[in-house]
């Protein structure tokens, strides 16, 4: 346990940062699951819909430091991939 109150003060924001951190990641996760639903009921429209939201919280994920650049970009190029090969 944190001793000085410099450190004591550093462990409660990890413990706030951790629960924003939390929260967002899980929102994205979210997005990008209504997008893999649109594209498993076979609604192309809906999941290109679905896919400009997704993308948005996505960048800002990437802009909050929750996620890396290339690891946004790979997931909205996969996503938009899935939904080119629809039929």
């Amino acid at each position: 346990m944190a001793n000085h109150s410099s450190a004591k003060k550093a462990a409660r924001q990890t413990i706030k940062k951790t629960l924003v951190n939390k929260s967002r990641t899980s929102a994205i996760k979210t997005f990008i699951k209504k997008v893999l639903y649109e594209i498993n009921h076979g609604n192309k429209e809906n999941a290109n819909a679905a896919l400009v939201v997704a993308q948005s919280k996505i960048m800002q994920g990437v802009k909050k430091n929750v996620l890396k650049l290339n690891t946004a970009s790979r997931k909205i190029s996969n996503l938009s991939k899935q939904i080119k090969n629809m039929n």
